[in-house]
């Protein structure tokens, strides 16, 4: 009874693949950097990677057309647990259409499904885009004054690990976030009040973001789909919290004040 992880060294897979080998489940993690190697861009990399697996956490690939390609050659797969986006729907981007083709297709699949629809992660502060600005002391954004309940990414490695290894998930789609949403410059007061620095949320104009993520050297095509994220985060499509966590754990979800003060005592955001 094997469960392969997609994105295995990733921000949710890494996480995911410790609560797995914790519990004492038969995980391999596959990327592009992992001993068994899985990459999207490459199809002679598929079949090792899913080789005796029985369950499958997947994240979707950027193109959409690899989608029914992989879902096919993953047909022994009794279970699928996709990590999509909540509003995928909503957001112009091919990743994003390539998520919402993942979910059609794990649904058609005849094996069993569950989807998990996470809002933006709050690790995205200390490990991803939003890291280096507050290092630098402000986060410049194009997002106003609209909430965002951001979800812990251990929250989502719990429920994918139980949506994986027990029943009663098959045909669900969690919708994944915090108990409450705070808008982004409460979320950086939030950080600077834990740290101690005197760190800033600044509000641009979209083309001013866009025009800094080119300046910054970020691909074209990137800068794109960060517009439409945020685009789809300003039409407020994803501000209400989801209930998501409990249902999946009978749990609250993971606190952003706690995830900051647990986060913050790493030394993340010093710049000493």
């Amino acid at each position: 009874m094997t469960t392969v992880v997609l994105g295995g060294t990733g921000k949710t897979g890494r996480r995911l693949v410790r609560t797995l080998r914790e519990a004492g489940h038969p995980v391999r993690a596959v990327s592009r950097s992992t001993e068994v190697r899985f990459d999207w861009s490459d199809q002679d990399t598929w079949a090792d990677a899913l080789a005796g697996a029985t369950a499958v956490y997947v994240i979707a690939p950027a193109d959409p057309a690899l989608v029914p390609l992989f879902v096919e050659q993953a047909a022994p797969v009794r279970r699928f647990v996709v990590l999509s986006a909540r509003g995928a729907e909503n957001v112009a981007a091919e990743s994003f259409r390539a998520m919402t083709a993942m979910e059609e297709a794990v649904r058609e699949s005849g094996a069993e499904w569950t989807i998990l629809r996470p809002n933006n992660f709050s690790q995205n502060f200390d490990e991803d885009l939003w890291h280096a600005p507050l290092l630098a002391g402000t986060l410049t954004l194009p997002i106003g004054d609209v909430p965002e309940p951001f979800v812990d990414a251990r929250d989502i490695a719990d429920v994918a690990a139980a949506a994986l290894t027990t029943d009663g998930h098959h045909g669900q789609v969690y919708d994944l976030s915090g108990r409450r949403g705070m808008t982004f410059a409460e979320a950086v007061a939030t950080i600077a009040a834990a740290t101690g620095r005197p760190l800033r949320y600044e509000e641009v104009t979209p083309s001013a973001y866009r025009a800094e993520l080119l300046a910054g050297g970020v691909p074209e095509e990137f800068a794109d789909e960060l517009d439409a994220i945020f685009a789809a985060m300003r039409a407020g499509h994803i501000s209400a919290p989801g209930d998501g966590v409990r249902r999946a754990l009978g749990r609250d979800p993971i606190d952003f004040t706690d995830y900051v003060t647990s986060t913050a005592a790493t030394g993340v955001w010093s710049t000493d």
